[in-house]
């Protein structure tokens, strides 16, 4: 059962970036619930978390296995990442971009964690 950070708690994001690559290869299913925690912001501000997918964990697609919609306050996001069509994807990593306008610092600020947790094959039975 593969439970990760996609972004480490307590990340603080100013600019786009992305988190480390998690290995998908020893996965007993390929349906995954990812979880956006954004624990801190400035206001007048937003941030777009998609989830991109890997083949060999170092080159990621730029188009998205799946993606958040973009948010603008504190709180959790879950979100159900089904990869069963897709066996190719063998990484995936959490990309994000933020955007800030209005009065003040330019700066956008956002302290944020991404957590993936497997769904067990017996939750994912007992939905046939």
């Amino acid at each position: 059962m593969i439970e990760a950070f996609l972004v480490p708690e307590n990340t603080v994001a100013t600019a786009k970036g992305d988190g480390p690559a998690v290995d998908l290869r020893s996965a007993s299913t390929r349906v995954f619930l990812v979880n956006l925690a954004i624990t801190d912001i400035i206001e007048q501000e937003s941030i777009d978390v998609s989830i991109q997918g890997s083949a060999d964990g170092t080159t990621f697609d730029p188009k998205p296995v799946a993606a958040f919609p973009q948010k603008f306050y504190r709180g959790e996001s879950p979100l159900l990442v089904d990869l069963s069509g897709t066996p190719d994807v063998k990484a995936i990593r959490a990309h994000w971009d933020v955007n800030r306008w209005g009065r003040g610092t330019e700066t956008p600020m956002f302290e944020f964690s991404v957590t993936l947790r497997e769904v067990p094959q017996e939750i994912l039975a007992a939905r046939s």
